[in-house]
C-alpha cells in the first residue's frame, strides 16, 4: 500500500517492498499534486501485483534501441547491420530524449505518418519492422508493458518505384544485348554487363567468378563464391545455400568468354573480371553502373542499375513461360516465395495470356464434339 507525503511544494509516494527479506521501499518525489503521485504509484503497484519488476528509471528510447541493435544485430551481414544503424539515426533524429516508457501507440503512429511524408511505403514498413523487433524484447524484459508498434498503419505520400521500373522489357533487353555485343572490345565492363543480362547473376557473384568456373564443354557456369567488391577483401561466401548453383548459358555467350580468356592475361586470383587498376581487384559497382546507364541512355531506354539486369533476366524468363520453380533455382533465391513476391507483376501479365490459351483449348474441344 502506497503512502504519500508532501515535501515542500511537491508530493512524494512511498511503496513498501521487501527484497531478500529486507525492507526496501520504493520512493519517488517531485509530483505537483497528490493525484499525480498516486497515478504513478498505482502503476508501480499494479506491476508488482503481477510479479513484474517496476520500472523505476526510464529508458531513453533512442539509446535503448541503439544498444539493442548493437547487441542483437552487429553479427548480421554488414549491409543488414547498416540498415539497422540507419534506423537508429532516424529514431534519434525524431525522438531525441523521449523515453521509451512515455511513447504511446498514438505518438508512434504520428511519427510513422510524418516519416511517410518523405519516404516510400516499403521504407516505412522496414523501419517499423526494425523498431517492432526491439519493442517485443522490451516487453519481454519488462521495460514496457504494451508493444506500441502493434497494429500501426503505414501511410506514405511517396510513390515507390514499381518492379516494372527496375527492369527492362523483352524488346529493350534485345536492344541492350545487341549494343553490348557491339562494344565488347571497348571495355571489360561490357562483358560483365552482358553476362549479367544472360544469367541474372548478382554483381558479387559475377565479380567472384573464376575462369575455371566456365565449363565450355557443357555450356555451364558454376557459381561457387562471390567477391567482396565493397571492401576488396577477396572471395566471400554466397548469399545463401541456394546461391550455390550451375547456370546453363547459351553457346554464343560461352563462346564470347572463351575467346576473351584467350586474349586476357591470367591473374593471381584467376577471376574472370580482374581489374589491376582497382584497389578492390575487380570492376567497381559504381563504374559498371555508370557504364550501363550510359549505354541505356544512348539507346533511349530509361536507366536501371546493374541489379536491374538481374530483375530483367528473371522477368524475361517468367514472361516467356519458364516455370517459377526453375527460375527460382536459376536465380539462387532462398525459396520460391521470394520469386513469387518480387515478380508477381510478371505473373499477372502472363495471366491474361494463360486465360486466352485456356479458352482456346476448350473451344477446340467443343469443336471436336460437334
Amino acid at each position: 500500500m502506497a503512502t504519500f507525503q508532501k515535501r515542500g511544494k511537491t508530493w512524494q509516494y512511498t511503496i513498501s517492498r521487501y527484497t531478500d527479506g529486507k525492507y526496501d521501499p520504493i520512493r519517488k518525489g517531485g509530483y505537483r499534486t497528490k493525484l499525480d503521485a498516486k497515478a504513478d504509484a498505482d502503476v508501480i503497484e499494479g506491476d508488482m501485483a503481477q510479479g513484474l519488476s517496476p520500472v523505476l528509471i526510464k529508458d531513453i528510447f533512442a539509446d535503448y534501441f541503439e544498444e539493442w541493435v548493437k547487441d542483437y544485430k552487429s553479427a548480421k551481414a554488414e549491409v543488414t547491420y547498416k540498415r539497422y544503424l540507419n534506423s537508429v539515426c532516424t529514431v534519434k533524429e525524431y525522438f531525441d530524449k523521449t523515453t521509451l516508457q512515455d511513447i504511446t501507440k498514438r505518438k508512434y503512429q504520428r511519427f510513422l505518418n510524418e516519416y511517410g511524408e518523405e519516404h516510400a511505403y516499403e521504407t516505412v514498413r522496414k523501419l517499423n519492422t526494425h523498431i517492432r523487433a526491439c519493442m517485443k524484447d522490451a516487453v519481454d524484459e519488462g521495460r514496457i508493458r504494451v508493444d506500441f508498434t502493434r497494429g500501426v498503419e503505414f501511410n506514405s505520400k511517396v510513390i515507390s518505384k514499381t518492379a516494372e521500373e527496375r527492369h527492362l522489357n523483352y524488346y529493350e533487353s534485345i536492344e541492350l544485348m545487341k549494343e553490348l555485343r557491339m562494344r565488347l572490345d571497348d571495355s571489360l565492363g561490357y562483358y560483365l554487363l552482358l553476362l549479367g543480362l544472360t544469367t541474372g547473376m548478382r554483381f558479387g557473384e559475377l565479380c567472384g567468378l573464376k575462369r575455371t568456373d566456365f565449363d565450355v564443354k557443357k555450356n555451364i557456369i558454376k557459381v561457387r563464391q562471390a567477391w567482396d567488391y565493397k571492401k576488396g577483401t577477396g572471395f566471400a561466401p554466397l548469399k545463401n545455400s541456394q546461391s550455390k548453383r550451375d547456370i546453363a548459358v547459351d553457346e554464343t555467350t560461352m563462346e564470347i568468354f572463351k575467346v576473351l580468356f584467350l586474349k586476357l592475361p591470367t591473374n593471381i586470383h584467376g577471376t574472370a573480371f580482374f581489374n589491376a587498376k582497382s584497389s578492390n581487384g575487380t570492376l567497381t559497382n559504381e563504374a559498371t553502373n555508370k557504364l550501363l546507364k550510359g549505354t541505356l541512355k544512348r539507346l533511349g531506354i530509361d536507366p536501371i542499375s546493374i541489379h536491374g539486369l538481374r530483375h530483367t533476366h528473371i522477368s524475361v524468363l517468367l514472361y516467356k513461360g519458364v516455370s517459377v520453380q526453375f527460375v527460382s533455382e536459376r536465380a539462387g533465391h532462398s525459396d520460391i516465395e521470394t520469386t513469387l513476391k518480387y515478380y508477381s507483376h510478371v505473373l499477372k501479365e502472363m495471366r491474361k495470356e494463360e486465360e486466352e490459351k485456356s479458352v482456346a483449348i476448350i473451344s477446340r474441344m467443343q469443336k471436336e464434339v460437334m
